[in-house]
C-alpha cells in the first residue's frame, strides 16, 4: 500500500518561509516522481512543484519558480518543499502526490496516489 504522509505546514507572516515534508512508503522510490500541489479554497488544485527520482529532473509552476525549492533524499524516502518569500496567495492545502512516470511536457499529470493534505496559511 502506498502511503505519502506529508507534514510541515503552518502559519506564516507574509515574506516567512516554510519547509514541508512528504514521507513515502509501499513505493520504489528511486524510481518515481513525487510531487507538490496546492488548493486554495474556492480554487481548483494546481500543480506546484515535481522531481523525479529517475533522473533528478524539477518542475515549478510559474508562481512559485525562484521561490520553492524541490528536493528528494533518496535515503529516507522523502522529498521536501522549502518555501521561501511566502506569499499571501500561496495559502493553501498542500498536497503529495506520486507518480511512476511524468512527461517532462506534463509534468504536474499523472499523479497515481495522493497524501492528505498539510495546510499552509500565509498572513499579510
Amino acid at each position: 500500500e502506498v502511503q505519502l504522509q506529508a507534514s510541515g505546514g503552518g502559519l506564516v507572516q507574509a515574506g516567512g518561509s516554510l519547509r514541508l515534508s512528504c514521507a513515502a512508503s509501499g513505493i520504489t522510490f528511486d524510481d518515481f516522481a513525487l510531487g507538490w500541489f496546492r488548493q486554495a479554497p474556492g480554487k481548483e488544485r494546481e500543480g506546484v512543484s515535481v522531481i523525479s527520482n529517475t533522473d533528478g529532473s524539477t518542475y515549478y509552476a510559474d508562481s512559485v519558480k525562484g521561490r520553492f525549492t524541490i528536493s528528494s533524499d533518496n535515503a529516507k524516502n522523502t522529498v521536501y518543499l522549502q518555501m521561501n518569500n511566502l506569499k499571501v496567495e500561496d495559502t493553501a492545502v498542500y498536497y503529495c502526490a506520486a507518480a511512476q512516470y511524468v512527461s517532462s511536457w506534463y509534468p504536474f499529470e499523472g499523479m497515481t496516489d495522493w497524501g492528505k493534505g498539510t495546510q499552509v496559511t500565509v498572513s499579510s
